[in-house]
């Protein structure tokens, strides 16, 4: 009977560790985000650090009737486009807001998701990044997916 409660602790001990580990991992991945989106907000040239070198960057068009077109772009493309926007952010004191943020647990990292609501804007867009720790213990964005009314973008859609 000894070695059956010791056995039943033992495994009770490992379940636990494993979820707080979960919920370490899991709280990480939402403060991560939330330096993102303060760096963003404040124009930080440390944003290209936020991204692994092959994050998958999405940018989902929202058109006029409702419908959605993805355009896809590798990370470097995305940062000559981020940088050039970023002057121009500035100047007009563009943010996002945030609000419903929740973080899950995917098979390669943690999806952080929400929705954004652009300066001047009364709309609520979607948004998700899917954030990964590193062997070095830092996080990196693997993939992101954020939805826009800016049509501009569908010029670069294939």
């Amino acid at each position: 009977m000894k070695k059956f409660l010791s056995i039943i602790c033992i495994l009770g001990i490992f379940i636990f560790s494993g979820l707080q580990a979960f919920a370490d991992d899991a709280a990480e991945a939402k403060e991560f985000f939330n330096k993102y989106v303060n760096a963003a907000n404040t124009y930080s040239t440390t944003i290209p650090n936020f991204y692994s070198p092959k994050a998958k960057i999405i940018r989902q068009v929202v058109k006029p009737d409702g419908g959605l077109v993805n355009v896809n772009t590798d990370t470097a493309t995305y940062m000559k486009q981020l940088k050039l926007g970023q002057a121009t952010a500035k100047i007009r004191k563009y943010k996002n807001n945030y609000r419903n943020i929740t973080v899950t647990k995917v098979a390669n990292g943690y999806k952080v998701s929400a929705e954004r609501q652009p300066t001047g804007e009364t709309y609520w867009l979607k948004t998700y990044q899917i954030v990964q720790k590193q062997p070095d213990g830092q996080w990196k964005v693997i993939e992101e997916l954020m939805q826009t009314k800016e049509q501009i973008f569908l010029r670069y859609a294939k």
